[in-house]
């Protein structure tokens, strides 16, 4: 959508019922993706939230101001092309989940990794049936074959709209099990999130708050939040 420096021509946005589920019409025309492709989206909710975000659109289309429509031509334009390879490519995260590399000292750091993340881990033990071992240190040590599997099934099985929020709700934790533990509501998105800068939040503590890392951060949980909503309404 980068590209897009188009003025607003339309008076009107609203969702509408098509075949194969719903789209957004510009006063009774429907949107396209980038490539061109029909913007045919799998809910109403969905529809409603981008043909929001173009009503809210003023002289031009700025398309930093919505989410929901790029989050729906990446499913659209981008997944939907290549399921496969980018299932494959997160499923990975399983084999080195952030979850799974402890550190040794100060005991303080150890105590809360092992209080914050073993709950993760056994809830994905219990809920996906994937049970991964945790190490210590930072060389990477290789998990159970069965449990990657599993993991990785879980991955494919996902719509291509769920996996385009699925690839920001990993990427951005640097977990799979957090990738999962928000899109099933193991707890709250934000709580999760948090959860997922453990060791970036001991940083701070010890050394103070670099504020150009900060506003990364920022933007990131932003992306992630936004992530874990566009899934909801898949």
């Amino acid at each position: 959508m980068s590209d897009w420096k188009q003025k607003r021509f339309w008076k009107e946005a609203s969702a509408v019922e098509v075949d194969g589920g719903f789209t957004v019409q510009l006063d009774g025309r429907g949107v396209k993706t980038p490539a061109k492709a029909a913007l045919t989206l799998p809910s109403r909710a969905m529809a409603e939230a981008i043909a929001a975000e173009w009503d809210a659109q003023v002289e031009g289309i700025n398309p930093e101001t919505m989410p929901y429509t790029r989050s729906a031509n990446a499913a659209i334009d981008k997944v939907a092309n290549q399921h496969a390879e980018v299932a494959d490519m997160l499923a990975d995260y399983g084999d080195s989940d952030l979850l799974c590399y402890r550190a040794d000292s100060p005991q303080e750091l150890v105590k809360r990794q092992t209080e914050q993340w073993d709950p993760a881990l056994s809830w994905a033990k219990e809920v996906l049936g994937a049970g991964l071992e945790t190490r210590q240190g930072l060389q990477h040590s290789g998990q159970d074959p069965v449990a990657l599997e599993t993991l990785r099934q879980a991955v494919h099985d996902l719509s291509n709209f769920q996996l385009a929020a699925f690839h920001d709700l990993v990427s951005m934790s640097g977990s799979l099990v957090l990738g999962f533990a928000t899109a099933q509501n193991w707890r709250r998105p934000d709580e999760i999130w948090q959860i997922s800068r453990l060791d970036e939040s001991w940083q701070e503590e010890q050394w103070g708050v670099d504020d150009e890392a900060q506003e990364t951060a920022d933007l990131k949980r932003v992306a992630f939040l936004h992530a874990k909503s566009f899934y909801d309404i898949c």
